[in-house]
């Protein structure tokens, strides 16, 4: 399996999971939901060094 790019920003082991288990949602508010986890990820593991 290929590292994504969204993963330099998602950097948790259960974000990265979350991550994957929301892409598989193919629906408007799916689409949603995973760019608001996105943002929301992005900013609580701005300071995890890795």
């Amino acid at each position: 399996m290929t590292k994504k790019t969204v993963f330099n920003y998602i950097k948790t082991p259960c974000g990265q999971a979350k991550y994957i288990e929301l892409e598989a949602n193919k629906t408007l508010l799916g689409k949603v939901r995973l760019f608001w986890f996105i943002l929301i990820a992005s900013i609580r593991d701005w300071n995890i060094k890795n």
